[in-house]
This record gives C-alpha cells, structure tokens and sequence, in this order.
C-alpha cells in the first residue's frame, strides 16, 4: 500500500509540473485542439514516469552498520508498533476516503444527467440524438446526445449548432477520461483547476466551429451575453457554457497563435527529466546489501542502517580489504537481516546494568569463514562490562551456519562490523 501511495504521490508531482506549464504558458493560445490532445497525452505521460526507475551510478561507499537496540523497557515497544499500525492505516484510509467522496459525487452528476436525458422527447438527428426538453434549461451534451430547451431549440437555433459541435468533437470522452485522473489525484488542486481549463478548451473549440459555418460574430457572441445567467449542473457534460464569458469572447477575437508556439511543450523535457533525477535515489556501482525492515520484538528493535561488509580476507592470504563482496553471505538462505532478527531474539538487557542504569554502543565484529561459520567474535569498543558481554554472548551462541561469501567463484572470509546499542526507555 505504501508503494502503490508513493507512486500516486510522484505522479502528482509530474502532474503539477505539467499542469502548471500548461496554464502559465499555452492557456491563452489558439491552438486548442492541439492543447486538448497534450493535455491528455502528457497526463497519461505523467502516470507513466514514475515508472521508469532511472537510477545513476556514483562510486561505491562503505555504508553504515546495522544497529541493534537492546531495549530495558519492554512496555515502551507495543506503543512504538501501535504508532506504526495507526500511521500505516491513517494515511491510506484518508487518500481511499477522497477517492470515495470524489466517486460519489461524480455519480450523483451523472444520476442527475440521466434523469435529465430520459424527461425529454428524443429525436434522431444526422450526427446526433436530440432531447428536447419541454422546460427552459442549460443546453448540454453528452457522448452523442444533445439536450436542448425547447425555447432554446426554436429561437436560438445556433445553440444546437454549438452542441453539435461539442458531439463531433468527442469532448464527452475528454471529460470521462480526466475524471479518472480527478478520481486518483483528488488532493492535488492543480488537477481540479486543469479540468476547469479543459471544459474552458471545449468551448473554445466549439465556438471556433460555430464561428467557421458563417455564423455573425458579433449576434453569437451577444447571445452568450444573454444567455449569461445560469449554473453548471452535469460535471461530465460539455455545454453552452456561460462562465468565463470575457475569455470566451476575448479568445474569438484574439488572432491566431503562431504555430511555433506548439513547441513550446518540448520545454518541459528538461524540467520532467529534473524530476525524475530528483524523484530517483541514486546507487551505488556496486550495490549494497539493503536496510532491512524493523522487526518487532519485545528485548530489541533494530535501527535502519546497513549492514555493511568491512573486509573480505582470502584463505591463506594476507587479510585484502573491499568495500563489497561478490557474492555475500546469506544466513537462513536470505540476507543479514535473518541475522539481525535472530539476534534480536536472543538479546537480553543485563540486570545489573540495568539497574545501575547503565547504557550505550558496543561495537564487535565477527567473521563468517569459508565454511559459514560465525568465529572470531570480539569486542572492538565497549560500553560496559556487563553490556560488553551479553552482546558478545549472543554473537558468539550463533552455532547456526551461513552460506559463505563468494569472490571470484572461492569462498571467503568476511568479517562484519556490528554494533549494539542498549538504551533504557
């Protein structure tokens, strides 16, 4: 669930870079078909992105060590889990509870348009099937349907005209799709106020259609005036809209924008590709063992570090220090995070460190020999003598073997650095 949020939580980044290049730089243009198609298209894109796992190589480092945190208070731990569970809950239920109430009003408009579409008299036109309704209403259109006033169809005729043009132009199937994005993205206002420019694109793009059949400029645009008053009641429907009046009439008058202005979306190429360097974390060449996950014990919690190979020694040989080992040991046939769980279980919080309150970091290493054996454990900086040796103990007690470390097809000695950390709650 956590990698499913991230990755919607990435793609709303994209979409608002893209959004907002959109209504900063190609609103006001005059190529709205061509503006529509990018609109979708580089949404699309957009969930897409967060896909591609770009990733870039930076040498190798040696990494952290893994920690282990012997606790005193065992109390404190089912509080740490339960913060946990209410965070991992908490956010999921929030994002799937938008998505609920963005559903639930999307059907209730389109419950209302289908009511709406089924009270009038229905008639089949060339290109379309006509609803004429007998009270006085907003025009709308949806798929290849036209619903009309029948005032409106009688004495302005042109009306009809302009939902045609709404018809030919497939913007019903621009709102359905959008709406998939307004259902995934619902906290990002950005996709909002980009649908809102969208519907404003439709009747750009249908007044420009009205407008090419020979129809008087200046008598369409005053019965826009006229037909000023009225609301938006379907959200999927596309319509003779009244909002936005001045930019409707403004973008009629306006000349037409230059075609080169078109490229201007190859701009973004490199802010996406920005943010896709940035939304990637980068690798080393060699790449090391992962963190492994927090392991919920009651004696101890481990820190999320790594646990990192300090040196790999050849049999025979002078000690050869690495960064990493080809192919690195495996207990219980997974990573060291086995490892680091079995130790966790065995730990145990010296008495009487405890009760002299007595805590801090020791720090041992250890070697996996060639044949998977845990030898040469030792203490390499101490804390206190009694935490010294309980953490000694415990990596000492591993009796348990390993598959050996690899390099260049032999085995190997590998030793690890592994600190322990015991802190009293």
């Amino acid at each position: 669930m956590n990698e499913f949020l991230l990755y919607i939580g990435r793609s709303g980044l994209y979409l608002s870079l893209f959004y907002a290049f959109f209504l900063l730089v190609m609103r006001r243009t005059t190529h709205f078909r061509f503006n529509r198609a990018m609109l979708l298209a580089g949404s699309f894109l957009c969930l897409a992105l967060p896909l591609i796992r770009l990733r870039t190589a930076v040498a190798a480092v040696n990494p952290g060590t893994l920690t282990m945190v012997s606790v005193g208070d065992a109390a404190a731990e089912p509080a740490v889990a339960a913060s946990a569970i209410h965070w991992g809950l908490l956010l999921p239920g929030v994002y799937f509870a938008g998505m609920a109430v963005v559903l639930a009003l999307t059907l209730l408009s389109s419950g209302k348009l289908v009511r709406v579409i089924r009270s009038g008299r229905k008639e089949r036109l060339e290109d379309c099937n006509l609803v004429v309704i007998p009270d006085s209403v907003p025009s709308f259109s949806w798929g290849r349907t036209v619903v009309i006033g029948r005032e409106d169809l009688e004495k302005n005729p042109v009306i009809l005209t302009h939902e045609r043009m709404h018809v030919k132009c497939r913007h019903s199937a621009d709102l359905l799709v959008f709406s998939v994005f307004q259902l995934l993205f619902w906290w990002n206002p950005l996709v909002w106020i980009t649908r809102t420019e969208l519907k404003l694109l439709h009747e750009y793009e249908a007044d420009e259609g009205v407008l090419q059949q020979g129809i008087d400029a200046t008598q369409y645009q005053l019965l826009l005036v006229r037909k000023s008053v009225g609301e938006e009641r379907f959200s999927l429907a596309s319509g003779f809209q009244h909002a936005n009046l001045k930019n409707r009439i403004a973008m009629m008058l306006k000349p037409s924008s230059s075609a080169g202005m078109r490229y201007a979306y190859l701009a973004l190429l490199p802010l996406l590709a920005a943010f896709m360097y940035a939304c990637n974390p980068s690798r080393s060449s060699q790449e090391p063992e992962a963190a492994p996950a927090e392991i919920p014990t009651v004696d101890a919690v481990p820190v999320n570090e790594d646990l990192s190979v300090a040196q790999v020694n050849a049999p025979g040989k002078d000690p050869i220090s690495f960064q990493l080992v080809e192919e690195k040991p495996t207990f219980r046939g997974d990573s060291a995070n086995e490892f680091a769980q079995w130790v966790n279980s065995q730990l145990h919080y010296p008495e009487a460190a405890k009760a002299a309150g007595k805590q801090g970091r020791v720090t041992l290493s250890f070697v996996v020999d060639t044949d998977g054996s845990v030898v040469e454990a030792k203490v390499l900086r101490g804390a206190d003598p009694d935490l010294d040796a309980e953490a000694l103990r415990v990596i000492s007690s591993c009796t348990e073997k390993w598959k050996p470390g690899m390099q260049d097809g032999k085995p190997v000695r590998v030793t690890y650095i592994f600190p322990v950390v015991f802190k009293l709650q």
